[in-house]
């Protein structure tokens, strides 16, 4: 069987799905490997690293001729009219925003996999492409603020006297969030995080940071069996609005990471609340591909609102793309390893399993995933 990872087709995609490190992982699986030329420039890795560590370079038909063909982003439809029929993609399909590929997919009966679908289960971690990507957008953001924001983030003491730590405000405490806490403490900023789920006040607490959040009735069950924050009430919304605009004022720096999968970002900055920032000040908004957290974002851009930058670049994990694409390639050869039958050397989908049956979305030609019809 053939593997093949093509060069993405959008501008702002600088990830690729298949590394020169993980080629040896492919080929204990009994695959072949191809690499479209050029597919791993933007993230630093060239073509002669691939050819040493024995992938072959092709052009992108031949790419899309494999029996298995990983992408980061879903492929454009011309691309998907050349994959062979009973082809498997594997990727970060968004099947929330492409339901436009949906006939393309069950006529060609190609086996869609979406990797951002991985359920939220202990023996599928090492497969989680959302948990990794988010870790290392979390990271990003604190740079991107730092980068932006025209003063130091530790405390000083200097002869001349003493520079005051920078604070840092974080909304919403998953993935992205933990990460964006953990590298600001790490910085030397003064760390405060909210969150609709009160479980979370732990794990900020324990990175050093103070846990502010609206608690009541409702904030206790806030979360989804997959462990997503769930979208609240309107009278819990205007609560937390207060509180997190009595709390931004006095922030030098927010990051904003909530999202609700399969719907629009909730809004939990308002132009008032920037309004109330100090000049110099700078928010992050990590969910502005959503929608935002903030409807002063723009995606691609760094908006100057009387003083305070907001910050909506795209794909914050393709801003570390070396490393985001080594650990989805390593997700993606996790999740091979669940379905590849080694000796006979074939996909076995097993529809018992609560991994395959969460991520297939169109197989012979049917769409698997109810929630999408």
């Amino acid at each position: 069987m053939q593997i093949s990872a093509l060069k993405e087709n959008s501008s702002d995609e600088n990830r690729v799905a298949l590394t020169p490190d993980s080629i040896k992982l492919f080929q204990r699986l009994g695959l072949e490997v191809l690499i479209e030329e050029d597919a791993g420039i933007d993230s630093g890795y060239p073509n002669k690293l691939y050819e040493e560590n024995g992938a072959k370079i092709v052009n992108r038909n031949e790419c899309l001729k494999a029996n298995i063909c990983l992408c980061v982003k879903m492929p454009n439809d011309d691309d998907l009219n050349n994959l062979n029929e009973n082809a498997i993609l594997i990727g970060i399909l968004n099947p929330y925003e492409n339901k436009k590929y949906f006939n393309t997919l069950n006529n060609k009966k190609i086996t869609s996999c979406c990797m951002e679908l991985i359920p939220r289960i202990s023996r599928a971690q090492s497969m989680d492409v959302l948990s990794s990507q988010a870790n290392l957008a979390g990271y990003r953001s604190v740079i991107d603020a730092a980068e932006q924001f025209g003063k130091a983030f530790p405390m000083m003491m200097t002869a001349a006297g003493r520079v005051n730590p920078a604070k840092v405000m974080v909304l919403g405490v998953g993935v992205a969030g933990l990460q964006a806490i953990a590298t600001a403490k790490r910085l030397g900023a003064v760390v405060s995080a909210t969150d609709v789920r009160s479980a979370t006040k732990e794990q900020v607490e324990s990175l050093g940071g103070k846990f502010i959040m609206v608690e009541d009735e409702e904030s206790t069950n806030a979360e989804t069996e997959g462990g997503y924050a769930k979208e609240m009430s309107d009278e819990y919304k205007q609560k937390q609005a207060k509180l997190i605009a009595d709390t931004i004022a006095k922030q030098d720096i927010v990051i904003c990471t909530a999202l609700i999968p399969g719907k629009t970002a909730p809004v939990l900055i308002s132009q008032k609340m920037v309004e109330s920032m100090a000049s110099g000040s700078v928010v992050v908004d990590l969910a502005v591909e959503a929608g935002g957290n903030c409807p002063l974002s723009k995606l691609g851009e760094v908006v100057d609102h009387n003083g305070v930058k907001v910050i909506g670049y795209a794909n914050v994990p393709g801003r570390v793309a070396k490393d985001a694409s080594a650990l989805y390639a390593k997700n993606i050869f996790n999740f091979l390893s669940l379905i590849i039958h080694k000796e006979e050397k074939k996909i076995n989908l097993n529809w018992e399993d609560e991994i395959v049956n969460a991520v297939v979305l169109t197989n012979e030609g049917k769409l698997r995933l109810e929630n999408f019809n």
